[in-house]
């Protein structure tokens, strides 16, 4: 019997649905230990950046990134989720894909080209105009990995796009790094926003063994481009409402102040990016396989929105206790004020992981529509919070960005599980003990440690090793005595290490 050609398995339907659940728990397992070492790869490379370099650096490149990063996103928000929800793919349709694709990242790169002279102008900065050149040839490089990744995705092979990821992560640190301590200043950042999608992109044509043919017509893509278009255009509100305060902060406040805003903004987001963003593709691999389901679908919503939130309920307040004593640990006193606005954006952490899951259930539902339409609202909302929030400087905008969530999370979430019959009451039921538990837990230590005169001029003795780690512990304690008294049994906890031991034998693939 003729041997099936390794690139048929990502258009072979019954492959796909083959232990569709263990290989998802497995895919989950490797996406979330790859993004905890990304996590650290990423902590790394910033504390050690952070102390070559100066606010300034980083703040210049944030004004550009803001642009770029937006742009670089067409084919990944979008194409690769249009692709993933497909119930049936072939060869010829993905191929005309890729080059729609490439087509546009090219178009979108001369643009942000031509558009560099504006940026300055906007700006008032003379020296972006070089940088934004640069940092637009990341768009075309990424565009050439979008179907391969996608594919892999789909067919849910997670271990090798993590894989991947954790390479590419690693040489775009190392190369920026090495440039810092060569003294190329903020070019060294510009390195590294080139080397990761570059070496993101070698990764994916190496581990896909997919090569597209000629475009063609006929192929069925209409729907699915209308489908990316929409995505993206969702991404494009989403990233506007999300990345509107940097650039107020840029233009009113200076690159000294976005600068610190930016790092605590990147240290406070990646607790969402590392886990959240990359358990998407898993989440929305395994939902789309569910909606004929609808009952099926909801319960396997509701025990992921249940696991979130045991998480990232507790981490929200414990860097919001320890926020200022853990940038000054890992970016040094000239970092102060970044500090502050770490704290601000602390009580936001738990929120925000549960909120951008109502993304999950849009796109496994194939209704990147009523998501669009959703996006729209969420940005009136929060670029009305930012501008409240502008005069008080970039804390006062941090603690309007927290905000922003807690105002969205309801009706973002029963929208967007309405095709689910998903009601504002499910929705508490999966979330408010933890959330009740991380609150009594934070504010208690908050009280005890830093304003309790019997205890806080003890504390503030500490090295600040011992601080972080007194108060870390003592919160996480809190956090899990009261989440076990409200259950009356230790059955969360439980749960917690139940599926955290099936998704460990991905880990040995």
């Amino acid at each position: 019997m003729k041997k099936q050609p390794k690139a048929d398995i990502y258009f072979n339907k019954d492959f796909q649905l083959k232990s569709l659940k263990a290989r998802a728990i497995k895919g989950a397992g490797a996406t979330v230990f790859a993004q905890i070492v990304n996590y650290g790869i990423q902590v790394v490379g910033t504390v050690i950046l952070a102390r070559i370099l100066m606010p300034d650096d980083f703040g210049l490149i944030a004004m550009v990134v803001i642009f770029s990063l937006l742009l670089q996103n067409f084919g990944i928000n979008g194409f690769t989720e249009a692709v993933i929800q497909q119930k049936e793919i072939n060869h010829r349709q993905i191929s005309t894909f890729f080059w729609i694709n490439i087509g546009i990242s090219f178009a979108l790169t001369i643009f942000l080209i031509c558009s560099s002279p504006l940026i300055a102008w906007f700006y008032k900065e003379p020296r972006l105009e070089l940088i934004t050149v640069a940092l637009a040839f990341s768009i075309i490089i990424a565009g050439l990995s979008t179907q391969h990744l996608a594919l892999l995705k789909r067919n849910i092979q997670f271990y090798k796009t993590s894989v991947n990821e954790v390479v590419a992560t690693l040489l775009s640190v190392i190369v920026s790094i090495v440039m810092a301590l060569g003294g190329c200043g903020y070019w060294s950042l510009i390195a590294r926003r080139l080397t990761l999608p570059l070496s993101t992109t070698i990764g994916a044509w190496i581990l896909c063994r997919w090569c597209p043919g000629l475009p063609a017509r006929g192929t069925g893509v209409r729907p699915m481009l209308k489908f990316a278009f929409n995505v993206y255009g969702n991404f494009c509100i989403t990233y506007f409402s999300r990345n509107i305060d940097k650039m107020l902060i840029g233009r009113y406040h200076g690159t000294q102040q976005l600068g610190n805003y930016d790092r605590a903004y990147h240290l406070s987001s990646m607790l969402h990016n590392q886990l959240t963003v990359p358990l998407a593709n898993v989440a929305v691999a395994t939902l789309s396989r569910l909606r004929d389901n609808p009952e099926k679908c909801l319960y396997y919503y509701l025990k992921i929105l249940s696991l979130i939130a045991f998480i990232g309920m507790p981490l929200s307040a414990i860097f919001t206790l320890i926020g200022n004593d853990l940038i000054l640990l890992l970016l040094g006193p000239q970092w102060d004020n970044a500090g502050q606005i770490f704290s601000a954006f602390g009580p936001g952490i738990g929120i925000m992981l549960i909120y951008g899951t109502h993304v999950w259930l849009h796109f496994s539902m194939g209704r990147a529509d009523r998501l669009l339409r959703w996006s729209i609202i969420g940005l009136i909302v929060t670029v009305t919070l930012f501008l409240i929030g502008l005069p008080f400087g970039a804390v006062g905008v941090a603690v309007a960005y927290s905000s922003s969530f807690y105002v969205l999370l309801g009706p973002g979430i029963w929208y967007a599980g309405r095709p689910i019959q998903l009601t504002f009451s499910f929705l508490i039921s999966a979330i408010w003990k933890y959330w009740v538990a991380a609150c009594l837990s934070g504010v208690f230590w908050w009280f005890i440690l830093y304003f309790y005169d019997l205890t806080s001029n003890i504390f503030a003795d500490f090295n600040i090793f011992m601080r972080l780690l007194v108060a870390s512990v003592m919160c996480m304690s809190t956090y899990l005595l009261l989440i076990c008294s409200f259950y009356k049994s230790i059955k969360p906890v439980s749960e917690f290490f139940s599926i955290l031991s099936e998704m460990v034998p991905s880990l040995k693939r």
